[in-house]
């Protein structure tokens, strides 16, 4: 078994993301699904949506949950799932490197492909073409 994966975004933006991700890695080894929010969602009717999926997604290891900007209607939601009956760890930040490292790592627990989402998004951030870096 492995840890689910979760992505909560505004829009597209995980569902796009994800796609890149498996593109590159030519599969997408974890059971992964996308709740996209939009400006006229429902975040009450989104939460129900999100403890559904993650619900599905557990299958005994928990479920990551990845957001994109914390403090946000899409962040909110998965702050929402921190307090429910299944073991889930949520990230905010979500960005390409982060995701490529999760997914590189799927056998991993919970508390540990937490730590390398942070880590991956952490040192996925660069000064590019800067002086003595």
């Amino acid at each position: 078994m492995t840890v689910g994966l979760l992505l909560v975004t505004h829009n597209q933006i995980g569902a796009d993301l994800l796609a890149t991700a498996t593109s590159m890695l030519g599969m997408c080894p974890l059971a992964t699904e996308v709740l996209p929010v939009s400006q006229n969602s429902d975040p009450r009717a989104l939460l129900a949506k999100a403890r559904q999926l993650v619900q599905i997604l557990d299958q005994g290891e928990g479920v990551l949950v990845l957001t994109d900007i914390y403090g946000s209607t899409p962040s909110n939601i998965a702050c929402g799932l921190l307090e429910g009956v299944h073991p889930v760890k949520a990230v905010a930040g979500l960005n390409l490197p982060m995701l490529i490292r999760v997914l590189n790592y799927p056998r991993l627990t919970l508390n540990e492909i937490a730590d390398k989402a942070l880590s991956g998004g952490k040192d996925g951030v660069l000064l590019c073409g800067s002086e003595g870096g």
